[in-house]
């Protein structure tokens, strides 16, 4: 079974990446594809944090069955020039309950620091990239019948493969279980345009 990052990418090597940097404001393509690699490394911890836990791994479960079941991904184009409507595309909403409030602040501070896209770019690709991430997610889950357990396999070496190929993304861990004081997101930015940003290179 394909790596979940790797199917991400192919989706951004689809013609998304150019979409996305059409609207990033004279944002060069390798801005924003450092940034979309900072943005999904940074999803996939999350997704993997939650799932841990059972509630939260039945949580995801359901949402994937019913809301993020792929069909986002039939209307990307409506999706990033924000005509789309629902919970399936409503980017905050996912990030609220991945992240947390405080640490989406934290993470659009990291994306823009490792990027050097401004942080309202940053805000609007993180937001644009969350609901496809859940989409493509949810597609994967019905494609190869997953159940809950499967799912958690799926996350976990997804997970493992990228902190293997990039030791790095451990501080992105570590920074999703931190109470939002924001002190490890300066080291992540650091590494993000070198580490992050070679990630689907």
């Amino acid at each position: 079974m394909a790596n979940f990052m790797d199917l991400l990418q192919g989706q951004l090597q689809n013609g998304l990446l150019d979409q996305l940097t059409n609207q990033m404001g004279g944002a060069s393509k390798e801005q924003t594809q450092s940034a979309s690699n900072l943005a999904l490394s940074t999803i996939l911890g999350a997704l993997n944090k939650n799932a841990a836990n059972p509630e939260g791994l039945q949580g995801l479960f359901g949402a994937l069955e019913k809301t993020h079941n792929g069909g986002i991904l039939d209307n990307i184009g409506d999706l990033l020039n924000g005509n789309a409507s629902g919970k399936a595309a409503d980017g905050m909403g996912i990030l609220s309950h991945l992240l947390g409030g405080s640490n989406i602040f934290n993470v659009i501070n990291m994306i823009s620091k490792g990027s050097g896209l401004s942080r309202n770019n940053s805000m609007n690709l993180l937001m644009k990239l969350a609901p496809v991430a859940l989409g493509m997610l949810g597609k994967q889950r019905q494609q190869q019948q997953m159940q809950p357990s499967n799912l958690l396999d799926f996350l976990k070496t997804s997970n493992q493969q990228v902190q293997q190929r990039m030791p790095q993304q451990s501080l992105i861990e570590k920074m999703l279980d931190k109470d939002g004081d924001g002190s490890v997101v300066d080291e992540i930015a650091g590494l993000g345009m070198k580490a992050l940003g070679g990630l689907f290179r």
